[in-house]
């Protein structure tokens, strides 16, 4: 259960960060109501599942599949394109996320 709690913790922090650039830095009422309410509702979850995960697992993989995701909301959304530094950059965090799932022990499943 707690891993479906961070999973909706991660994504509700993709849709703030991406509607914090459709904001125009709070100038936006409804996409600015979407970043406040979206960030509130995924740092609560986040705190929710540090009372039975360990906070550096939990922030590894809440940021990393983070970066991985608005990376692709930002090339399909916003027609960034990334450079292939940038998406290898990214593999290795996607990369680092698998093992610490698959081989660290730190990590209660």
């Amino acid at each position: 259960m707690q891993w479906l709690i961070l999973a909706v913790a991660i994504v509700a922090e993709v849709i703030a960060t991406s509607a914090l650039k459709s904001s125009r830095g709070f100038t936006r009422l409804w996409p600015s109501v979407v970043v406040v309410c979206c960030y509130s509702t995924s740092l609560y979850l986040l705190s929710r599942t540090l009372d039975v995960l360990p906070v550096g697992i939990v922030y590894a993989i809440w940021s990393g599949s983070g970066v991985a995701l608005i990376a692709l909301v930002g090339r399909f959304f916003f027609k960034q394109v990334l450079d292939t530094a940038a998406i290898v950059g990214i593999a290795m965090i996607v990369a680092g996320v698998v093992v610490l799932q698959l081989f660290s022990t730190s990590v209660v499943h």
